[in-house]
């Protein structure tokens, strides 16, 4: 058995998985843990690390490939000329070590922050370094004077360029 990639139709990754495992294949999509801006909040969001493709298992000489195709959600099976494009299994084993629970950060050190809400709602700073779960340290200038600041990560949005 082998692993190989399904590309999806847009947004259907998790309607091809389904449909795919429902027919019995062995079937794999890689999630991950983000932060988004929705609606001017912070949201932790779980969307597929691959976004349209997905894994599927299959035995090159015994598998029916052909109901992959015409499964509702899938696009088609990627393929490089005629051959169907195979993952090394080190590859899958690595993603599925990885720590789903992780969360990408929105933000990285240096990025300009506006404060969206609390006491310091209207201001701006840098963003400098993620201080716990849900909160960030921020670079800013108060008073004149530099000040580090600990907040809330729901209190930031990105500044206005």
């Amino acid at each position: 058995m082998q692993w190989f990639v399904v590309h999806t139709k847009p947004r259907q990754e998790q309607r091809a998985l389904e449909n795919l495992q429902r027919q019995g294949f062995v079937a794999w999509l890689p999630m991950l843990s983000v932060e988004k801006f929705r609606r001017g909040r912070l949201e932790k969001v779980t969307e597929p690390m691959f976004s349209r493709y997905l894994f599927i298992q299959l035995d090159k000489v015994t598998s029916n490939w052909s109901p992959i195709r015409s499964t509702m959600g899938v696009s088609k099976l990627v393929t490089f000329g005629n051959q169907p494009a195979a993952v090394p299994q080190d590859i899958v084993d690595a993603l599925r070590s990885a720590p789903s629970s992780d969360t990408t950060r929105f933000f990285s050190s240096g990025d300009a922050v506006r404060f969206v809400d609390g006491p310091l709602h209207g201001l701006e700073g840098l963003f400098q370094a993620p201080d716990g779960e849900a909160r960030a340290m921020i670079f800013i200038n108060l008073l004149s004077r530099p000040q580090v600041v600990s907040v809330e990560l729901s209190q930031l949005a990105p500044a206005r360029g």
